[in-house]
């Protein structure tokens, strides 16, 4: 007896044995699988990394930066070679006084401040295209958190499904018993297939918007796109407390890229009107003479110098309209910086509400609707086992908890959508996506 209590003992620890290493073999699995999804912070890194437009600003910025530097430079002196007074019949170059051979430079001057105000336009045009790295950065970060968020969804949504249309088979295999049984007629069955494949169509439309929203993703990160995604709900940084709009705005890479197209149009009018001054060349001239003078004595060189004027004397059909059309681009600049000012103030007022509301439909979820939802099913799967209620009735409870649940999680997903598009309006988390280790 004591031998079939061991062994009945050993029987038991074996089995245990094995639950317990099944369990941490699929908790092992379960932790790599989740080391190796995809998360948004990963995603960020990817698609912040391999973007070409942010580079192409930078270089842009870069390139502008060089030309402001030759911008203030003078321009390259001319070497002037040549034999001024060869007589033609023996070019004897001894035969006249005034025949000489010419060496000279010629240097010309800008008109005004022309060289000064050209490199602060660089200068202006640099500064836009670093800013408008700055903007294409954020641009990406708040498209990939979209996407990546309807991906989340998508995902979810599917698993959600898959774990009702397990119980809408087994009331579909209940309803054939009892069918079979004489206990329910013929539409409770129909309408269990119904439901059934009415799921089948969901899970179908809802694998292809995923599919629809990896392809997106792949634009910015790759292939990685087709990877499994974490299942933990995605996190963002927070909303600052306290936002002063008007000075949020402004400071903006999209507003301080147009600022500087302002400045930098500024300066193309200030250039303009440096045509109403002369510009001006400096000429300097050696001249070699060979041969004697009639007395013995060899023959002087001759030496130039020489400035010439440009006369801005007719002004009336250049530089005026010139620095007139000038004008009409600063201000078009400025009209542009008010429309971008405009629909970036009017972008986050219209998230910062969205924001609001659905954080209140967030709380009527988690508060009520889930809740209700779950315990209605729950009461009508009793009621029908008791044969209180009729099927239709338990299937339209089961429907309603489905719907209940995927619209809380597009409730979610719709509320952390909208604070990506108000973290790109301020701006301010954009170091804390970089630092990310």
């Amino acid at each position: 007896m004591e031998l079939t209590m061991c062994h009945s003992y050993s029987v038991k620890f074996l089995k245990l044995s094995k639950l317990l290493f099944g369990l941490v073999l699929i908790v092992g699995m379960l932790s790599t699988n989740n080391a190796s999804a995809l998360s948004l912070k990963q995603a960020e890194r990817l698609a912040i990394q391999s973007d070409p437009s942010i580079e192409s600003f930078k270089a842009t910025s870069r390139s502008f930066v060089d030309e402001s530097v030759a911008d203030d430079t003078l321009p390259d002196p001319k070497l002037r070679l040549g034999a001024v007074n060869v007589p033609v019949d023996t070019f004897d170059l001894e035969q006249e006084q005034m025949t000489q051979l010419k060496v000279g430079i010629v240097q010309s001057f800008p008109r005004g401040d022309v060289l000064s105000i050209k490199q602060k336009q660089s200068q202006y045009l640099s500064q836009s295209a670093q800013a408008m790295a700055s903007d294409a950065e954020l641009k990406i970060l708040r498209d990939v958190r979209e996407t990546y968020l309807n991906l989340y969804y998508e995902v979810s949504a599917f698993q959600i499904i898959r774990e009702t249309r397990k119980l809408f088979s087994g009331l579909v295999k209940i309803t054939e018993s009892n069918y079979a049984a004489g206990r329910v007629n013929q539409q409770d069955v129909v309408l269990a297939g119904l439901e059934l494949s009415r799921l089948d169509d969901r899970s179908t439309k809802i694998q292809a918007r995923e599919e629809g929203y990896r392809a997106m993703l792949a634009q910015w990160i790759g292939d990685v796109a087709w990877n499994s995604i974490s299942m933990e709900f995605p996190q963002l940084p927070a909303l600052p407390g306290k936002v002063d709009l008007n000075q949020v705005i402004v400071q903006h890479p999209l507003i301080r890229s147009e600022s500087a197209k302002v400045d930098a149009s500024k300066q193309m009018t200030e250039m303009a009107k440096q045509e109403y001054k002369p510009g001006w060349s400096l000429l300097l001239d050696y001249g070699f003479r060979s041969g004697n003078n009639p007395d013995g004595t060899e023959r002087a060189d001759f030496a130039t110098a020489m400035v010439s004027l440009d006369m801005p004397l007719f002004t009336g059909n250049r530089q005026d309209k010139t620095v007139s059309a000038n004008q009409q681009k600063t201000s078009a600049a400025r009209y542009a910086k008010d429309d971008q000012l405009r629909k970036l103030k009017q972008l986050y007022e219209k998230n910062q509400h969205l924001w609001s509301r659905l954080g209140e439909r967030e709380l009527l979820y988690k508060n009520s609707l889930l809740t209700a939802a779950k315990n209605n099913s729950k009461a009508s799967l009793k009621a029908y086992q008791s044969g209180i209620s009729e099927f239709n009735t338990l299937m339209r409870a089961q429907i309603t908890e489905l719907d209940v649940r995927l619209e809380d999680l597009r409730v979610r997903i719709d509320r952390a959508a909208a604070q990506a598009r108000l973290l790109y309006i301020t701006g301010d988390y954009i170091e804390d996506t970089n630092n990310e280790s």
